[in-house]
């Protein structure tokens, strides 16, 4: 029979050398020089290679592996089976503008220090000269653009122009040689993004795509982006009765705040609700300061997680800083940190502030929805114990393949950032503002499912989404309706959230005699469903 590590091997291989791009973000630098094909013939190929490797696959006798051998088998089969599926029927080279973004590519290598400046630089050098191409076969390939996507990448081409030009800049800190190795290329590729934007600003007159999968594409994508044995009906009635059960509890807690700060808790269950979120939003942060603030809440989580026992915490660096304006528009923060295939660097979690151009009703509506106790949450969620910590474990995962590390479940990672945020307010960490704030996020997690299906398998209107999210969801009208874009922008991520911390509620609650949370995060980032049986080890 064919060799287990053999066939892996081969197949983490072929993808990180035909998707540079997720090489480069990976944390393999063999191919930093290269941008991916996304051409309707490059995307034929990796197809044709994906098909190969699931062949290879099939002739392993799984039964032989040991237990992490044979989870890695069933990462790799449905990691393979996801991208064919992208690439050949849902096809999403062919109208998601999103999935040609050409700012992170380069700016990983500006941000990510892992290596020498001057082989970086050489690299960007050589991605701002592929970068033309790159852009003249988006405008080939993407024939059926939704104007949401259309006008998502052209809003933030300032700032991937910003990147090429200010931020580049920086990154070269007045050395004249390096600055002449990247002159050219640069040149080339800004003339080639003004191209690129009045192709954009055409593509947004008379773009009229689909935006939603529908209900057949949408019901075949969710369980191999999830890689979960709950179906798309299963995901959407466990959200419905979870809903009604998180309300309830954010009741209980509201009443409690209120009392709390000598209001009375009088009125229906939305009034006091209402009542209790309101008094904690008035506690917010500004544009100037809501950095300053999330260092804040970093460094008081690290102490919280250290103090209560929670976790190991790897002596990796992490810090907060600003969003870059490229990617803004879809998340109001991320966790970004090295690659599992580098050592050392830097962890970081990004913050966008609102736009410039905002005016002072949606700028308040923002951060009376991303008050202080919130943002608490939120660096919970984001860092500490979320996904900076859970990251820096994961990083330390060695198996016999590299199949952990070039598939992530995010079922799992982000999961498992839910989880932290409960852990976290169900220890005393921020109060009762942060227990509000956290149980509302309950809420928005939760219908964060409901709109998945809803928008693609069930044609939720523009209204009813509002209307869920603002109503049953408490949420602030600027936060439904920038959700509202990004379950147009999306498909299935929206329910990794909701489908991880129930799957892991089931791992924590049947969690070995003498296993820990430690444990939990050792075997890097695995679809929830594997792990109670790496944690028993068979």
């Amino acid at each position: 029979m064919t060799s287990f590590v053999t066939v892996a091997e081969a197949a983490v291989e072929d993808i990180l050398r035909l998707r540079p791009d997720l090489a480069t973000w990976k944390g393999d630098h063999r191919f930093d020089h290269l941008l991916p094909d996304l051409s309707e013939s490059g995307v034929a190929a990796f197809a044709t290679v994906l098909h190969g490797h699931l062949d290879a696959l099939d002739q392993v006798d799984e039964s032989t592996l040991s237990t992490a051998d044979r989870v890695d088998a069933e990462i790799l089969r449905t990691g393979l089976q996801r991208m064919a599926f992208e690439a050949e029927v849902s096809r999403e080279h062919e109208w998601d503008l999103l999935a040609h973004e050409a700012g992170d590519p380069i700016y990983l290598l500006m941000v990510r220090e892992t290596a020498p400046l001057d082989e970086r630089v050489h690299a960007i050098a050589a991605r701002l000269t592929a970068l033309p191409e790159f852009l003249a076969t988006t405008r080939r390939t993407v024939t059926r653009s939704p104007r949401v996507h259309a006008e998502t990448v052209l809003a933030q081409l300032p700032g991937l122009r910003g990147l090429v030009t200010t931020e580049l800049d920086r990154v070269l800190d007045d050395n004249a040689a390096l600055g002449q190795v990247v002159a050219t290329p640069r040149a080339l590729a800004l003339a080639a993004l003004d191209e690129h934007e009045t192709w954009l600003q055409e593509l947004v007159r008379r773009a009229d795509g689909e935006p939603r999968l529908g209900a057949e594409l949408f019901a075949a994508k969710l369980p191999l982006v999830l890689d979960s044995s709950l179906r798309a009906d299963d995901v959407l009635a466990r959200a419905h009765a979870n809903l009604d059960l998180q309300t309830e509890l954010l009741l209980e807690t509201a009443a409690q705040f209120l009392r709390s700060v000598g209001q009375p808790a009088s009125g229906d269950r939305d009034e006091i609700i209402r009542a209790a979120l309101d008094t904690v939003a008035r506690d917010t942060p500004t544009n100037d300061t809501v950095v300053s603030s999330c260092e804040q809440a970093l460094g008081e989580a690290t102490d919280a997680v250290r103090r209560l026992g929670l976790l190991a915490i790897p002596d990796d660096p992490m810090q907060i800083e600003v969003m870059p304006e490229f990617r803004r528009g879809v998340a109001v923060a991320y966790c970004d940190s090295p690659g599992p295939f580098e050592s050392g660097g830097l962890a970081f979690v990004a913050v966008s502030p609102t736009p410039s151009d905002w005016p002072e009703e949606r700028r308040a509506s923002f951060y009376r929805e991303y008050n202080t106790a919130m943002l608490r949450n939120l660096i919970v969620h984001e860092a500490m114990p979320g996904h900076m910590l859970q990251i820096a474990h994961a990083r330390r995962y060695q198996g016999t393949t590299r199949i952990r590390q070039l598939f992530t479940s995010g079922s799992f990672v982000e999961g498992w950032a839910v989880q932290s945020e409960r852990m976290m307010a169900e220890s005393g960490f921020g109060g009762l503002p942060v227990r509000l704030q956290q149980l509302k996020m309950q809420l928005r997690t939760t219908i964060n499912a409901i709109l998945d299906a809803g928008v693609h398998a069930q044609g939720m209107s523009e209204a009813e989404a509002l209307d869920l999210m603002m109503r049953r969801g408490f949420q602030e009208e600027g936060e439904a309706v920038g959700k509202w874009r990004r379950a147009l922008l999306t498909s299935a991520q929206l329910s990794t959230y909701f489908v991880g911390f129930t799957e892991l509620d089931d791992v924590l609650a049947g969690l070995p005699v003498g296993r820990s949370l430690d444990d939990v995060l050792a075997h890097g980032n695995p679809p929830p469903r594997h792990l109670p049986a790496l944690l028993q080890g068979r």
